[in-house]
């Protein structure tokens, strides 16, 4: 059975992943059969680059992608496009519902951005209610 998983590389605490198609039985750092992308995880915000005609071709021989690569294959948008062209969308429908969808992953990130800042400043201020009360 043919994986799609995540291999490690990078130094000693800066690690580097490659998405590999690999036989499920070699080990992590092992033997391969293909590498279709790469995740920085320590980028900020972290980066994905991912061959997508490789990772549909490994997935319609039958390849399962791990967890974490499913997630990371899903935040690329690419299952969303395999699963229109399955159902047998014309190549204009997935362009446009491809072009939706990324306008709602922006706004979906910039609501989480918000969202974060409120939480920090409202942490902010409570510290220094605290520090002016203790004084």
């Amino acid at each position: 059975m043919v994986k799609i998983r995540l291999k490690r590389t990078g130094r000693k605490k800066l690690p580097i992943y490659q998405i590999v198609a690999a036989d499920a039985r070699s080990p992590r750092d092992g033997k391969f059969l293909e590498v279709i992308g790469h995740y920085q995880p320590t980028a900020k915000p972290h980066a994905v680059t991912i061959k997508k005609d490789r990772v549909a071709y490994w997935m319609q021989t039958g390849a399962q992608p791990t967890d974490t690569v499913r997630s990371l294959i899903r935040s690329t948008g690419l299952l969303y496009e395999l699963r229109l062209k399955k159902m047998g969308r014309s190549e204009e429908e997935i362009v446009s519902e491809m072009e939706k969808w990324q306008a709602k992953q922006t706004e979906r990130r910039h609501k989480r951005l918000v969202v974060k800042s409120r939480r920090r400043q409202a942490k902010k201020e409570a510290e220094g209610k605290a520090a002016g009360a203790e004084a």
